[in-house]
């Protein structure tokens, strides 16, 4: 597989510099023969929170990182596509479900790693489905029999923990955070409740 050598342009082949181009703020990769500015910026996961009679959906992972954990459909946007084509695509890539009434329900920054979460709220269309290619099993979880010990990201758990206050509320809404690098220290950790 080819890698993308990020010491020369992409353009014309060039050495590249790390300089403040005129006009902005920040240290860039610039190519100096051509000029080209080579930005570098966060990466969009989309994925579905899938709900199915009173449970929702989850896909043990069978890839890196956190081989072996629990997390809901997931993955990175691809070039054109909506963020809820992408979660619809990742969704039938890892748990091979089509989702139905897809609603935006979280939008978590992770500035540490570079990278947004869009989660939906969406309903599984029919009742099937099955491992995907990145998936070791999947499978349909109420709070209490959810692996809470075993979930593999801590914006995951701080969406779950939402979704599920929201039903004990009775009301949904739209979540936003920040997930920092001191939110893994309680991922291992069952939500006091559940």
């Amino acid at each position: 597989m080819y890698k993308f050598d990020t010491n020369y342009c992409n353009n014309c082949g060039d050495k590249i510099e790390k300089i403040v181009p005129e006009g902005d703020q920040k240290l860039r990769d610039v190519c100096i023969s051509c000029g080209a500015i080579h930005y570098k910026n966060p990466k969009i996961i989309t994925g579905c929170l899938i709900e199915h009679d009173a449970k929702i959906l989850l896909c043990q992972r069978k890839i890196e990182p956190q081989y072996g954990k629990w997390t809901l459909p997931a993955g990175f946007m691809e070039n054109n596509e909506t963020t809820v084509q992408g979660a619809a695509r990742e969704t039938l890539e890892e748990a091979n479900a089509e989702i139905i009434k897809p609603e935006l329900y979280g939008v978590y920054d992770i500035p540490h790693i570079s990278q947004v979460y869009m989660i939906y709220r969406a309903q599984l269309a029919g009742t099937g489905f099955s491992p995907g290619d990145e998936s070791l099993a999947v499978d349909l979880f109420d709070r209490f029999s959810l692996p809470w010990e075993l979930l593999a990201f801590s914006v995951i758990k701080e969406l779950l923990q939402n979704y599920f206050a929201d039903i004990d509320n009775g009301e949904y809404q739209l979540h936003t955070g920040i997930i920092t690098p001191e939110m893994k220290a309680t991922l291992g950790q069952r939500p006091q409740g559940f």
